[in-house]
């Protein structure tokens, strides 16, 4: 199986990409996680997605707040598929991080996932694994409708107590 590689442009966007590594060993899914700025470590960021098909990545997540660069700079350097992750700041909310993410260039595309959507972003690359991989697509049809178990459940609860 491929494995999946997380950047965070600083360690304050640890608790965001928590979520995202919690979900990949959730589903059995190897990652490697590293800190690269796309401003402070360009050429260590570069040097990460210029090499990541060969080390056997299947999928990067790219985890940044404020300006947020660091997908691009990333997806630039790679045609591994990309997911930016946008994480919220103090000033503006993380809005400044998710235009950054979404606004690519075309012919450098960026997928990108909600404002801290590290669960997302790790779903998304389990779906892009699981087109050849029966196993783990059978573990994501499990994760559906186990999720779809909860919400009528809670659907069930909700009826019985305001009727």
């Amino acid at each position: 199986m491929r494995k999946v590689g997380i950047v965070m442009g600083s360690d304050s966007d640890l608790p965001i990409v928590s979520k995202a590594t919690e979900t990949l060993k959730s589903f059995g899914v190897p990652y490697e996680v590293h800190v690269y700025s796309a401003h402070r470590t360009p050429v260590e960021a570069r040097d990460f997605a210029l090499s990541a098909r060969e080390k056997g990545f299947g999928a990067i997540i790219a985890a940044a707040g404020m300006a947020a660069h660091l997908a691009g700079a990333i997806a630039a350097n790679t045609t591994l598929p990309v997911i930016g992750i946008p994480c919220k700041s103090t000033n503006l909310d993380g809005i400044d991080a998710l235009l950054s993410t979404v606004q690519m260039p075309s012919g450098i595309p960026v997928a990108t996932v909600a404002i801290n959507g590290g669960v997302n972003a790790a779903l998304l690359c389990i779906q892009m694994l699981a087109i050849e991989d029966a196993a783990l697509a059978e573990k994501l049809d499990a994760k559906r409708k186990a999720d779809a178990a909860k919400v009528l459940e809670k659907d069930k609860e909700v009826a019985e107590k305001l009727q």
